[in-house]
């Protein structure tokens, strides 16, 4: 019995942190400095910019590569902003397809960036419940209002999860509808490197997802404030 339960930890880890290791093994792989590449990651996402006619939009070095719809941004980390490497291609390529769907109209994009906040909400409260449920506990000894409390941030958390799932195919259409063949038409990559390329960009588009299944860990602890 021992045996079969560390099994089935270990298989819950593998689900739930798996992903989240994939991408970062994904983005480090191909992070190799190639000198041989035209140019870097923030001057590719400035070429692609502009090149669409969004001279507006920045290109910003920040801790994250994101692309912020709201200040009208694409922020790259420094080693994709200044590294020459496949990652940084291909991660500055999906930031600025972002950039593509914001100026397209791109609805699920618009849906995204207009309840983000509140998810975020969802989340912030979440920590709130997960803080204070042992302290409820200690204070009205009432296993049924701990149930509440905990049946309560489990569907908080439970929302962030659902969000990023419902919004994996604003990330899928920026790396593969758009990214990729930017990439292609642009030979930007040799053909050796374009494989490299398509496992860096599906490692961008899951890049949410991997982080919301660790949110799962979370549920798990809720769960065992339950006193059955």
């Amino acid at each position: 019995m021992p045996v079969l339960l560390a099994l089935a930890v270990a298989l819950l880890f593998g689900l739930v942190f798996g992903p989240q290791w994939w991408v970062r093994r994904a983005m480090q792989q191909h992070a190799t400095e190639r000198p041989d590449l035209p140019g870097t990651g923030g001057e590719l996402a400035r070429h692609l910019l502009d090149l669409a006619q969004l001279e507006h939009v920045p290109v910003e070095i920040a801790p994250a590569d994101h692309y912020d719809p709201v200040a009208d941004v694409v922020r790259l980390s420094p080693e994709n902003h200044n590294g020459r490497s496949i990652t940084a291609v291909a991660v500055a390529a999906h930031e600025v397809s972002h950039a593509l769907q914001h100026a397209a109209g791109d609805r699920l994009l618009a849906a995204r960036v207009t309840f983000a906040p509140v998810v975020q909400g969802f989340e912030y409260a979440a920590a709130v419940v997960m803080a204070t449920a042992p302290l409820m506990l200690a204070v009205v000894k009432s296993p049924v209002l701990l149930a509440l409390q905990v049946g309560i941030g489990i569907a908080l958390l439970g929302v962030r999860f659902a969000f990023h799932l419902v919004t994996l195919p604003v990330e899928l259409d920026a790396s593969f509808r758009r990214a990729l063949p930017i990439l292609e038409a642009g030979r930007f990559l040799d053909a050796a490197d374009m494989l490299g390329a398509r496992t860096v960009l599906r490692a961008a588009a899951l890049t949410y997802v991997a982080s919301s299944l660790v949110s799962l860990v979370n549920i798990a602890r809720f769960r065992r404030l339950l006193p059955f």
